[in-house]
């Protein structure tokens, strides 16, 4: 089940993840298409971690975020890694 997310019970900077999407290797538009859809499968007021490699992101999550209502928490580069923490709002 590649480009599903999975329930985790781990907290990491200080967030209480409910799920981890692991978007690695897509390119735009797919990371931010796919996350929306990871995200709509969470509860409102729950958080998922989305790993991404694509670049674009740091400029297309801020902005579907805004749009959506939903909350970037934090963004965490590790190498060539992009770990967001997003809120489920709406």
């Amino acid at each position: 089940m590649q480009n599903q997310a999975k329930k985790v019970d781990t907290i990491m900077t200080d967030h209480q993840v409910a799920a981890e999407f692991d978007a690695s290797g897509l390119r735009c538009p797919m990371p931010i298409l796919k996350t929306k859809k990871q995200v709509s499968a969470i509860e409102i007021g729950e958080i998922i971690r989305v790993i991404a490699t694509d670049i674009g992101t740091k400029k297309d999550f801020p902005a579907w975020a805004s749009r959506s209502g939903n909350e970037i928490l934090e963004l965490v580069e590790e190498g060539d890694k992009l770990i967001w923490y997003i809120k489920r709002i709406k």
